[in-house]
């Protein structure tokens, strides 16, 4: 079998002057399976590779598709050949944009942002993607290419990434299908796909990203912001609440109601994120400012956040519940925790908003009815 070395004379003449397409072409895969397969000197593969640009200059489409398809993933094929074939037709082009590392990143994000939907598909399938070139296809990309970027579990994809591609296909079953698949999802990203998906990939979601069925029929029937503090309660595995708050707000979500409820389960983490996101302040100081700044720190963070002053000496009361509280990591703490500061919201002396007394009646009743323990049985009668 010929050698890079060794394909010289007849062989390269046959490239050249070849009297059929045919045999241009298998003389062009030959001399490409042999360059990528020896081991060759600088001054060797600087020769080959000026057989290479001969084989992309050449008029037939078989030679150049030859020479695309051989050496598509090689790191043999030189940067200005690889850019020559990526300019070609779409059956040359497509191979090398799917697989060549000879591109540089700025090429690929050129490519992906005025390219065709085909190249932009091919790009959107490359191994470890980088970044800013995902993005850029989840921005301006056809629908194809986003789907194949959203499916693609090598690449890394922001929060807002994928909520960009949400935003742009909101109707698509494959680009929904691709993000609902992914390994993992943010929360709101979770939250969004619920309301959105068809039973199949409800399902889905059900099953791998922490969604219980409850909290999907809670979002499908339209009960949202109930539903967002249920997602928070049972996504525990989840670390970055702050990037979850900062969601809820740019959607016009991060509501007084929806914090009062979260402190009444106890979601402290929740409430804290929420006050600081609303009051443009730092995490660590509004966390001083709830828990270690004397009785007037809450007052002023709680203010910062332009929090409704009525509701305020309920969240005191929260807080104040949550610090007396001895939790020691006993058996039912976590519910002895929650049934305490539920009971304490609902027997405050100011009035809470209606809805808000329905949903922590009916949270107390869930838990009544999960901790209940069964009646005991004596000779298969009930004991009284």
């Amino acid at each position: 079998m010929a050698t890079a070395r060794a394909f010289t004379g007849e062989d390269l003449r046959m490239l050249v002057k070849g009297e059929t397409a045919d045999l241009r072409t298998l003389a062009a895969h030959k001399l490409c399976r042999a360059i990528d397969r020896d081991d060759l000197t600088r001054e060797e593969l600087g020769r080959a590779q000026e057989i290479l640009r001969l084989m992309a200059r050449d008029a037939t489409e078989l030679v150049r598709r030859a020479l695309a398809v051989t050496l598509k993933a090689s790191p043999v094929l030189p940067h200005d050949v690889a850019m020559q074939l990526a300019r070609d037709l779409d059956s040359i082009a497509i191979p090398v944009l799917n697989f060549s590392p000879a591109f540089r990143e700025e090429d690929l994000l050129e490519i992906a942002r005025y390219g065709s939907p085909a190249r932009q598909s091919a790009i959107a399938k490359r191994h470890n993607l980088a970044p800013r070139i995902a993005g850029v296809l989840i921005e301006v990309g056809c629908e194809e290419a986003v789907a194949s970027v959203c499916a693609n579990d090598n690449t890394d994809l922001t929060e807002s990434d994928l909520s960009t591609a949400i935003s742009r296909f909101d109707q698509s079953q494959p680009v929904l299908s691709a993000i609902a698949y992914r390994k993992v999802l943010p929360l709101s990203v979770s939250e969004r796909l619920i309301a959105l998906v068809d039973d199949t990939l409800r399902d889905h979601l059900i099953a791998h990203h922490a969604v219980d069925p409850d909290l999907a029929r809670q979002i499908t029937s339209g009960a949202r912001e109930r539903a967002t503090v249920d997602l928070v309660d049972q996504a525990e595995r989840a670390s970055d609440i702050g990037a979850f708050v900062a969601h809820l707000n740019r959607n016009g979500r991060l509501t007084a109601s929806l914090l009062l409820r979260a402190l009444a389960q106890g979601q402290m983490g929740l409430f804290e994120w929420g006050i600081a996101e609303l009051a443009g302040v730092p995490h660590h100081r509004t966390w001083l400012m709830i828990h270690d700044a004397g009785a007037l720190g809450l007052k002023a963070i709680y203010e910062r956040a332009g929090l409704p002053s009525r509701l305020f000496p309920a969240f005191r009361s929260g807080v104040d519940t949550f610090h007396a509280m001895n939790v020691d990591g006993g058996l039912r703490d976590r519910e002895r925790f929650q049934e305490r500061m539920l009971q304490r919201f609902l027997t405050q002396p100011q009035a809470l908003p209606r809805e808000d007394v329905d949903y922590l009646l009916d949270k107390m009743d869930r838990m009544a009815a999960t901790s209940t323990p069964p009646p005991k049985r004596a000779g298969g009668r009930l004991l009284n």
